[in-house]
């Protein structure tokens, strides 16, 4: 059975989010993976959960406002992963960045 949420396209690109920072965190250094790579995780997981919560109420303003707020955070330390160069190329904080701007844009759009 498939739930109501997973047909949404902001689910499905928060999905995708969370998939590829599973995937690139594999290939961070140990000092990164273990710190600010556990931090990518967790945010990406959390977004995703917020944004299935938001499709089950009625009045979903505060959890978008929740969701759109990890979406900054999540910013915010991707900027810091590619200071500290924990990212293995440009293309990977560009497509990080994108996706994340992406999952904000279609959550604005669906306050």
């Amino acid at each position: 059975m498939q739930a109501l949420y997973e047909n949404l396209p902001v689910f499905k690109a928060a999905l995708d989010l969370a998939v590829y920072f599973e995937k690139i965190v594999q290939h961070f250094g140990r000092y990164h993976k273990y710190t600010i790579g556990t931090d990518l995780r967790n945010l990406s997981r959390k977004i995703l959960i917020l944004i299935a919560k938001a499709n089950t109420k009625r009045e979903r303003k505060e959890s978008l406002e929740e969701t759109l707020e990890k979406l900054r955070e999540l910013k915010i330390t991707i900027k810091l992963c590619k200071e500290v160069k924990a990212f293995h190329s440009f293309k990977s904080f560009e497509f990080a960045t994108k996706s994340v701007s992406k999952v904000a844009r279609q959550c604005e759009g669906w306050c």
